[in-house]
């Protein structure tokens, strides 16, 4: 590319003496922008020091050694996931690698598994789907890898069922957390990921997490608040933006904006993002719950659940999901069938529109703000359920 180097002549050039420079474990390493899911992306200033505990927490928590280690880093590297996920196979001396760049290619990666042997590989749900889905990936040598792991966006049961059905011999993980905590903040073990399927674990070496109200107050167990954290991996500050730096660390705690739940073992499941929740009629809907019911339909490709206003019940849960058959989505009359069978009647969808696929981020995350913003231009073809 213009104004490009060649990796191979620049490494071959380049000195084998390293010039000292002496860095503060304290001082910023990167600024990594969030998502921007629920609203503006903020630029999260992560330390050296929050990356490197990050690694050895995460290491520990997991038991990562680097015996046989490839991994893959087929996040991309902008988003927290893909170049935090590169650091433990640096410490431990493991080979790496790099996926390209640019459109997500399920067939590429697993002819770069096969071919380079990666033993664990980190993709977000919307990548697992593909990788799934691929036509011939029962007739692949997929026996190397024995470490697979999810996060970043919401999963459906009946994604992570057929995922440990394509990768038997693979401890498969879940990884929750935020690009603001380095990012990963819980993790759900391979020997759990049928016991407590649907959960995203419990908190990861040095991380300090509650379940607290609007007022900071604990909540009791098994019921819904905000988780908060507090340790080495959460960020320095957002750049350049004091007050919504305080806001989020208001009580000393940072506040990650999402509502889970705890077990009675201590295992914690996200209901919703807080931004996200529907109240209709005074009750609270959470859109996990409802999205994870549907994505079993086997019409339905993907959904997102999102609210619309209502002149009796205040909002009213929408569907927008795409089809596994273009051109033959569940009707209104089936959809209706499905959730009346496995749902609270308020909290089915009472509206519903099909599109051709989700609006995401890079990162695999659906923009729920674009689906909003086509709810009210009128974009969405909505009918009643």
């Amino acid at each position: 590319m213009p104004g490009g180097v060649a990796y191979e002549p620049a490494l071959a050039a380049a000195s084998p003496e390293f010039d000292e420079l002496r860095v503060d474990e304290h001082d910023p390493a990167f600024i990594m922008y969030t998502s921007g899911t629920t609203g503006k992306p903020k630029g999260a200033v992560l330390t050296h020091f929050n990356l490197v505990m990050h690694a050895f927490s995460s290491m520990a928590t997991n038991g990562i050694t680097g015996e046989d280690r490839v991994g893959m880093a087929a996040a991309p590297l902008f988003h927290i996931a893909g170049l935090s996920g590169l650091l433990p196979n640096l410490l431990l001396g493991g080979s790496t690698v790099l996926a390209p760049s640019g459109r997500f290619d399920p067939v590429a990666v697993l002819d770069t598994v096969e071919r380079e042997r990666v033993s664990a590989v980190f993709l977000v749900p919307a990548q697992w789907q593909a990788i799934v889905s691929v036509p011939d990936i029962d007739r692949r040598d997929l026996s190397c890898l024995t470490r697979i792991s999810w996060g970043a966006a919401p999963a459906s049961t009946t994604l992570l069922h057929t995922v440990m059905e394509k990768f038997p011999q693979a401890e498969l993980s879940t990884a929750f957390g935020q690009t603001e905590c380095s990012p990963i903040t819980t993790l759900l073990r391979g020997e759990d990921s049928l016991r407590k399927i649907g959960s995203v674990g419990t908190p990861i070496l040095n991380v300090e997490a509650r379940i607290v109200d609007d007022d900071m107050n604990d909540v009791p167990r098994g019921e819904v608040g905000e988780i908060v954290y507090r340790g080495p991996m959460v960020m320095k500050e957002y750049w350049n933006k004091p007050a919504e730096t305080a806001e989020v660390f208001r009580g000393g705690w940072f506040h990650s904006g999402d509502l889970v739940r705890e077990d009675e073992d201590g295992y914690f499941y996200v209901v919703d993002r807080k931004k996200d929740m529907i109240i209709s009629g005074g009750e609270n809907i959470y859109c996990a719950e409802v999205e994870d019911v549907l994505a079993g339909h086997p019409k339905i490709a993907e959904v997102a659940l999102i609210g619309m206003a209502d002149e009796k019940w205040g909002e009213t849960p929408l569907a927008v999901l795409a089809p596994r058959e273009e051109g033959e989505p569940p009707t209104a009359a089936e959809l209706e069938e499905w959730c009346t069978q496995r749902l609270a009647r308020y909290k089915r969808p009472r509206r519903l529109a099909v599109v051709p696929a989700l609006p995401r981020n890079p990162s695999g995350k659906v923009l729920k703000t674009a689906l909003r913003t086509d709810r009210d231009s009128g974009a969405l073809s909505i009918e009643a359920v």
